[in-house]
């Protein structure tokens, strides 16, 4: 869906690796790698029970709830925090929205299905893709920003989001990745004190469940009631609530907290690997906080394509505002495939 001869804002990751490039090894898609892990499986097996009986969502809704340290009712449950991203565009009659990018091009996209007429705050890469509130206008009555960021893995100060509230201003802040941050540092979810804030989580990108389609919004009563009125019925299956349900209790919680410090061991390797191309031109943006990496490279659309010849997929940057085609996004993998990778990437810039 390109805008106006403008990127391409309905193109993600996996299009990299459908089709012809299904064999590859992926570095497009931001999902952790050997997910789901076994118990998950084998809680969802055990829900496939249950499907003559239509989705209740009370049980998982509380255990978000609890793990967050709010009221059930500043819960709301969704297909993915991508259906989120519809549902407020849908529901709320803003006058003047706007998206700070670059970001995942998503909420951009559901904003102009909408009808809406969408303004961007285009930060910029000599400020390290950092975010200045005094960029964003004054009379802005939406303000969607990502933390950690999709595609740059920039993470942003709470205060800094915190400062872009105000009155008559709904303030969403994507959280998709945050907790793949150790100690969630910046997290702005559980926050009861910043007017018109929508925090988004997904449980699809650390727990690999990209096609069960799991996700929850974190906002005010009054908010959560105005999404849940565009929501369908039934909108998230069974087996996504048993997910739902497990992937925020005790035991999973730990878990992901370790696999966030094991992230950020594995993209601190990337990194340093990546900083032996420097003499060819290559840029990583840093810091690094997510689980990916942005790096700017001359030629990145033949790297690219040398790249895809020699067995690696990798996240083509043109389709997000801001960027362009000298741009790719490099998801952090385990140390045996980032190794691999980085001798194809020195084939590919040999």
């Amino acid at each position: 869906m390109p805008t106006e001869g403008g990127p391409d804002l309905r193109h993600h990751g996996d299009a990299e690796v459908r089709d012809d490039g299904s064999a590859l090894v992926d570095l497009a898609v931001n999902v952790r790698a050997g997910t789901p892990p076994r118990w998950l499986r084998e809680r969802l097996a055990e829900s496939l029970g249950s499907l003559a009986a239509y989705p209740d969502g009370r049980a998982a809704r509380a255990a978000v709830a609890a793990r967050h340290g709010l009221p059930a009712e500043r819960v709301l449950l969704t297909a993915g925090a991508a259906e989120a991203f519809v549902l407020l565009a849908r529901a709320l009659k803003v006058r003047r929205p706007v998206v700070v990018h670059p970001q995942f091009t998503e909420p951009e996209a559901a904003l102009r299905d909408a009808g809406h007429t969408v303004d961007r705050v285009l930060l910029r890469a000599a400020d390290g893709f950092r975010l200045d509130p005094a960029a964003v206008p004054d009379d802005a009555d939406l303000v969607v920003v990502g933390n950690p960021t999709n595609p740059t893995s920039v993470l942003h100060p709470a205060a800094a989001l915190a400062a872009l509230a105000r009155p008559g201003r709904t303030l969403v802040v994507d959280e998709a990745f945050m907790d793949a941050v150790p100690g969630e540092r910046e997290a702005l979810a559980g926050r009861t004190d910043v007017p018109g804030l929508v925090v988004l989580r997904s449980l699809t990108k650390t727990w690999g469940l990209a096609g069960l389609r799991i996700g929850y919004a974190l906002a005010a009563p009054e908010m959560v009631a105005a999404l849940e009125r565009a929501q369908p019925l039934w909108p998230v299956s069974a087996p996504a609530l048993v997910a739902a349900e497990a992937c925020v209790g005790p035991r999973a919680v730990a878990e992901a907290a370790h696999a966030a410090h094991r992230v950020a061991a594995d993209r601190e390797r990337l990194v340093a690997g990546l900083a032996e191309f420097t003499g060819r031109g290559l840029a990583v943006v840093e810091p690094a906080e997510g689980p990916f990496v942005l790096v700017r490279l001359p030629g990145a659309a033949g790297v690219r394509r040398r790249l895809r010849e020699l067995g690696y997929a990798v996240r083509r940057g043109d389709t997000f505002p801001g960027l362009g085609e000298e741009w790719l996004r490099l998801a952090v993998r385990d140390r045996a495939t980032t190794d691999g990778f980085l001798r194809a990437l020195d084939r590919a810039t040999g």
